[in-house]
C-alpha cells in the first residue's frame, strides 16, 4: 500500500489520496453489481446535491453559483443514466443504508468561516477523488461490458469535478493552508476506509 498521498490524473494535477483502494474491495463490488449501481445512484444524487448546498449557503460568494451550477446538472445527469441502466434492469431505486465514511468526512468540517468553506471544497474534492479512483477499478474489472462502459464513461467528468473544487479553495484561500488543510483531511478519508464496511458501496 502506498503510504504518500497518491495523485490521481485530472485537471487538477493534485494528490488527494492517502491509500490506494484494496483488491477485498474490487472483489466484494464486482460479486454485488446492482448494489454498488444503486449505490452509485444516491453517490450521484447527493453529489449534485452538495454543489446546490454550496450555491445556496455562499450565495453571495462572486463566481461560486456559475461553476457549481453546471456541475450540478452534470451530476443530475449522471443520476439518470444510472436511473436509466437501473431501470432497464428492472431495480427500483430505493435507500441504502449508508457506511459511515460521508458522516466522518462531514464530522471534520470546521464550524466556524471561513475554514468551513474551505473544508466543504475539499472534503467534496475528495468524496470525488475517491469516487474516481473506485470508478476506474471498475471500469477494468467489473465483468459486466454496459457496466465498465459506464464507468469509463464518467471517469473524464468525475476527474473533471474534483479539479473544479481545487480550483475553487486554490482561488479563495492561501495555498500553504490548503495544502495542510487537504493532508489532514485526506488522513481522515484514509482512516475512515481503513475498515471495510461488510456492505458493498461505492465508498464502503
Amino acid at each position: 500500500m502506498d503510504n504518500s498521498i497518491s495523485q490521481i490524473a485530472g485537471p487538477s494535477k493534485i494528490r488527494w489520496l492517502i491509500n490506494k483502494t484494496s483488491e477485498d474491495w474490487v472483489d466484494l463490488a464486482i460479486s454485488n453489481p446492482m448494489e454498488i449501481l444503486l449505490d452509485h445512484a444516491h453517490c450521484e444524487r447527493k453529489a449534485a446535491g452538495v454543489a446546490l448546498q454550496l450555491m445556496f449557503r455562499y450565495v453571495s460568494e462572486p463566481g461560486l453559483s456559475e461553476v457549481l451550477s453546471p456541475l450540478a446538472r452534470e451530476e443530475l445527469e449522471h443520476f439518470e443514466r444510472v436511473l436509466s441502466i437501473l431501470n432497464t434492469r428492472g431495480k427500483k431505486l430505493q435507500k441504502l443504508a449508508s457506511p459511515p465514511y460521508g458522516a466522518t468526512l462531514a464530522k471534520n468540517i470546521c464550524k466556524d468561516e471561513p475554514l468551513r468553506m474551505l473544508d466543504s471544497f475539499l472534503v467534496a474534492g475528495l468524496i470525488e477523488a475517491r469516487s474516481h479512483e473506485r470508478m476506474k477499478l471498475l471500469s477494468i474489472h467489473s465483468p459486466d461490458i454496459e457496466l465498465r462502459n459506464l464507468y469509463a464513461d464518467l471517469l473524464k467528468s468525475e476527474a473533471r469535478h474534483f479539479g473544479i473544487y481545487w480550483k475553487l479553495a486554490d482561488e479563495r484561500f492561501e495555498r500553504n493552508l490548503l495544502t495542510s488543510r487537504l493532508e489532514e483531511l485526506a488522513k481522515v478519508e484514509s482512516d475512515a476506509l481503513l475498515e471495510m464496511h461488510h456492505l458493498p458501496r461505492m465508498h464502503s
